[in-house]
């Protein structure tokens, strides 16, 4: 069986576009190819011969304890947090640590800020020498677990008013 030029079916008696040989002919080996959480079978003239060690994992992957394949992280050295298949001290931006698994999930998504508002104080915006001016901004995806929290959406800070004293005197 073949699917057109595909180097992957050559020497399979059956064969999966996706998955690669299924079954090999008479004579050649089946080998089970791991890229990353992929993978895909071929056939082999030969078997291949790989020397075991007990202390060798054959992961390649920095600060990593147990592996899918030599590729992708299973679970990460004590301190470390696993994110799609490596170990990192802390988490990327826009994931958050989850502390039971050491984890990095989906943290909380924020918009852009708003520009500043108007300076004012007690909801006036003359009378007083300073005030207070806020901006805010949208949670745009709430995260994953609600014991995630979510950067801050509001903020203030003070301002000059641009009146100290009111029209009429008020």
């Amino acid at each position: 069986a073949s699917y057109g030029p595909n180097p992957i079916c050559k020497g399979c008696l059956s064969c999966s576009k996706d998955n690669g040989c299924i079954r090999c002919q008479h004579k050649l080996f089946f080998f089970l190819r791991r890229e990353g959480m992929r993978q895909y079978g071929e056939c082999l003239h030969s078997c291949l011969i790989v020397p075991y060690d007990p202390f060798d994992s054959g992961c390649r992957i920095e600060n990593c304890d147990s592996c899918f394949s030599r590729d992708f992280c299973t679970k990460c050295k004590t301190g470390f947090y696993s994110h799609r298949g490596r170990c990192f001290r802390g988490c990327p931006p826009g994931f958050a640590a989850l502390e039971e698994l050491m984890e990095c999930v989906e943290g909380c998504e924020v918009g852009q800020w708003s520009e500043w508002g108007t300076c004012s104080r007690n909801n006036k915006t003359c009378g007083f020498k300073w005030g207070l001016e806020t901006r805010t901004r949208q949670i745009v995806k709430k995260p994953v677990k609600d014991t995630i929290p979510c950067p801050t959406i509001a903020e203030s800070r003070r301002c000059k008013m641009a009146m100290r004293h009111c029209p009429g005197g008020k």
